[in-house]
C-alpha cells in the first residue's frame, strides 16, 4: 500500500527531522496545490532532499539512488510504457537476470510494483529517488519534446509575472496582444504543439478554453488524449498566435472563422485546416492535420478484400456512371476517393473535383475549392464543370437535391462521377437518394457501385499477443461456428509505441455493393434497404461486419473494435 501523507509526517516527526508545526504547514500547502508531501517539505526548506531520502531508505530497508549519476539503458525503458511511468512516478534503471531495478518516488506503492511486475514479467527491485529526479529522468528517457514544452511554459510563466502584455480583460488592446503573440516563448510553444502533433501522427489538435483551465488535446488513431494544460493566463496569447499563423482576424472573437496553416518539417509539407469557435470562456481552436506523407494512394494497400477491390476497380474504370462512397465523418472517404482518382489519373483524361475543403493537392487534377459566401457551391461548380469538357468528375459531397440531380444527369451523359454521402451502409444510400427526390429509374440507371466504409484501430505490432476469445462471442458477433473455432485473435498488450493503448494505426473496413441487374430491379420496384441488403449479400456482397470479422481473423484488429464500429447483420 502506498505511503499516506499522515504516516510519512508522523515518521518524520518521530525521527525529529521536522516539527509538528512544519508538518501542518506542509499539509495545508498540499491541500491547496496538490503534490506529494515529501516534495512539498523539501520545497518549503523544512528538510533537505538527501536527508529525506536517506531516512526513508533506512526506514524501509530500500536503497536510495542518485539518478543524476546513473546512465539509464534505453532498452530497459522500453520494458515499461510511458503512461505507466507517468502514472506512478517511476522509471526502470537496469535489468539483471530476472530482476528489474526501478527508481520510485514512493517505493511502498505495491500497486505500482505489481503493475510493472505483471507488465514486464520481471521481479521488481524498488529504489528510492526524489520526485524531481524521477520526473527529469522520465522526461529525458521518454519524451524529449516534453522537456522543451516544460521549459517554454516555465519561461512564459516567469515572463508573464513581470510583463503586462498578456492581458485577460475582454476589452484588451489589440496592439498589445499582437506584441505578446510575437514574443519568443509564445511562438515556440505554438510551434511545439504543431510539430509534436505531426511527430505523433495526430489527425487533429484541440486547443480548448474552460472557466479555470486551458488544455491541448491530440486525436491519434481516432481517440483524443490530453497533451498539456498551459496556464490559463496564456490562453489569449496562444490562441491569437495560432489565429495569426492561419491568417485569421484576432480582433474578431464573436464569430467562427476558418483558415489554413502551411508548414514544412524537414523534408515534408504539412497543411493544417484551422477552425476557431467562440465558446463560453474563450475561443476553441481545432486544427485538422493533412500530412501528404501519411496519404496512402495505393488502392491495394487500403484494406480491401480481393473481391471487393476487383468490383471497385472495375467501377472506377467504367466510362460513365456514378460511384458513391459513404460513411461517417473521419471514416477515410477522402482517402478512398483520392486513391481512386490517382489510379485513373492518366494523360488522356480530364479530371475535375469540387471539394470543401481541398485536402490534398494532386498533380494532373483540376481541383476547385467551394466558397458558399460567393455562391460557389457544389451545384454551381458541377454546372460549370459540364462546360469544361470533363471525363471524370469528383464532387466532395452530395448534400441536396440540386447537387444529386446534376450529378445523376452527368453520370447518364457519358461522365464518370465520384462522390460521397453520409449513410450507415451501402444499401441505405439508395433510399437516401430517393428521399432527396431523385426518381428510382434515374438512380437505377446512373449508380454503378456504392461503397460504405469505417476505420477501426489496428493492433500494435510491437506488443501484440494472442488473445483467447470465446467461440460463442465470435459466433454472436456474426462469425460462422467453423471459422470461430479456428480463429486466432490478437490484442495489444500495451507499450510505449502505442501509448499503452494496444493499438497503433488504423485499418479500413469496406462494404462494396455493385449495382447489378437484380439490385437494379429492386430499386425500380421501390424495395426497402433491408430487401436490397439481403439481395446484395446473396449476390456476394460482404457487409461491414463481415469485413471487420475477416480483419479479426487476420489478427489486424480486435473484436471489440469491430463490434463498436459496425452493426450486426
Amino acid at each position: 500500500m502506498a505511503l499516506i501523507p499522515e504516516k510519512l509526517g508522523k515518521l518524520l516527526i518521530t525521527g525529529r527531522l521536522i516539527t509538528e508545526e512544519q508538518l501542518q504547514k506542509a499539509l495545508l500547502m498540499q491541500k491547496k496545490e496538490g503534490g506529494r508531501l515529501g516534495s512539498i517539505l523539501v520545497k518549503m526548506n523544512f528538510i533537505e532532499e538527501d536527508r529525506l531520502l536517506k531516512f526513508l531508505s533506512q526506514q524501509y530497508g530500500i536503497p536510495a539512488i542518485d539518478l543524476s549519476k546513473v546512465q539509464i539503458d534505453p532498452a530497459v525503458t522500453k520494458l515499461v510504457a510511458a503512461e505507466v511511468v507517468h502514472k506512478y512516478h517511476v522509471i526502470p534503471i537496469k535489468r539483471s537476470g530476472a530482476t528489474l531495478s526501478v527508481a520510485m518516488v514512493d517505493p511502498t506503492d505495491v500497486f505500482a510494483v505489481d503493475d510493472i511486475k505483471f507488465m514486464t514479467g520481471y521481479e521488481i527491485e524498488p529504489m528510492i529517488a526524489s520526485e524531481a529526479a524521477v520526473m527529469a529522468a522520465i522526461t529525458k528517457a521518454y519524451d524529449a519534446a516534453s522537456k522543451d514544452i516544460e521549459t517554454v511554459l516555465k519561461n512564459m510563466e516567469v515572463q508573464d509575472m513581470d510583463s503586462p502584455t498578456v492581458i485577460q480583460e475582454e476589452q484588451e488592446d489589440i496592439s498589445q496582444l499582437k506584441a505578446a503573440v510575437e514574443e519568443a516563448p509564445v511562438v515556440k510553444l505554438a510551434n511545439l504543439i504543431l510539430t509534436e502533433a505531426v511527430n505523433k501522427k495526430a489527425s487533429d489538435i484541440h486547443v480548448e478554453p474552460y472557466e479555470h483551465s486551458f488544455r491541448v488535446r491530440y486525436r491519434v488513431d481516432g481517440s483524443l488524449y490530453e497533451v498539456m494544460s498551459p496556464p490559463k493566463k496564456l490562453q489569449r496569447a496562444l490562441t491569437s498566435r495560432l489565429k495569426i499563423m492561419a491568417e485569421l482576424d484576432i480582433a474578431e472573437r464573436r464569430l467562427p472563422q476558418d483558415g489554413r496553416i502551411k508548414m514544412r518539417m524537414k523534408d515534408k509539407e504539412v497543411d493544417l485546416r484551422v477552425s476557431s469557435l467562440p465558446c463560453l470562456f474563450g475561443e476553441k481552436i481545432v486544427m485538422r492535420l493533412l500530412d501528404k506523407s501519411n496519404l496512402t494512394l495505393d488502392l491495394t494497400k487500403l484494406g480491401f478484400e480481393p473481391n471487393a477491390l476487383t468490383y471497385f476497380m472495375k467501377a472506377i474504370e467504367s466510362p460513365y456512371g456514378m460511384v458513391l462512397v459513404t460513411g461517417p465523418t473521419g471514416s477515410g472517404k477522402t482517402t478512398t476517393l483520392y486513391s481512386a482518382l490517382n489510379y485513373i489519373n492518366n494523360i488522356d483524361v480530364n479530371i475535375m473535383t469540387a471539394e470543401d475543403p481541398v485536402e490534398y493537392n494532386l498533380m494532373g487534377i483540376n481541383q476547385v475549392q467551394m466558397k458558399d459566401e460567393i455562391g460557389l457551391n457544389f451545384a454551381a461548380a458541377l454546372r460549370s464543370f459540364l462546360r469544361q469538357d470533363p471525363d471524370i468528375i469528383m464532387v466532395g459531397e452530395i448534400r441536396d437535391y440540386e447537387t444529386a440531380e446534376i450529378g445523376v444527369k452527368a453520370a447518364l451523359t457519358g461522365h464518370l462521377v465520384l462522390s460521397t454521402l453520409h449513410t450507415n451502409d451501402a444499401p441505405s444510400t439508395i433510399n437516401r437518394l430517393l428521399n432527396m427526390g431523385i426518381e428510382p429509374f434515374l438512380v437505377a440507371s446512373s449508380v454503378v457501385l456504392i461503397l460504405a466504409q469505417r476505420l477501426v484501430r489496428r493492433v500494435c505490432k510491437d506488443c501484440k499477443e494472442i488473445e483467447k476469445v470465446p467461440v460463442q462471442a465470435l459466433v454472436k458477433a456474426g462469425m460462422s461456428e467453423e471459422d470461430a473455432k479456428g480463429a486466432v485473435c490478437n490484442k495489444g498488450k500495451g507499450c510505449s509505441t502505442c501509448n499503452d493503448t494496444g493499438y497503433k494505426g488504423r485499418v479500413a473496413l469496406y462494404e462494396v455493393m455493385p449495382i447489378g441487374e437484380e439490385v437494379r430491379e429492386l430499386i425500380l420496384q421501390g424495395a426497402s434497404a433491408d430487401e436490397i441488403k439481403k439481395r446484395a449479400i446473396g449476390t456476394g456482397m460482404k457487409t461491414l461486419r463481415m469485413s471487420g470479422l475477416a480483419k479479426v481473423q487476420e489478427g489486424l484488429t480486435t473484436l471489440e473494435e469491430v463490434v463498436d464500429s459496425t452493426f450486426a447483420d
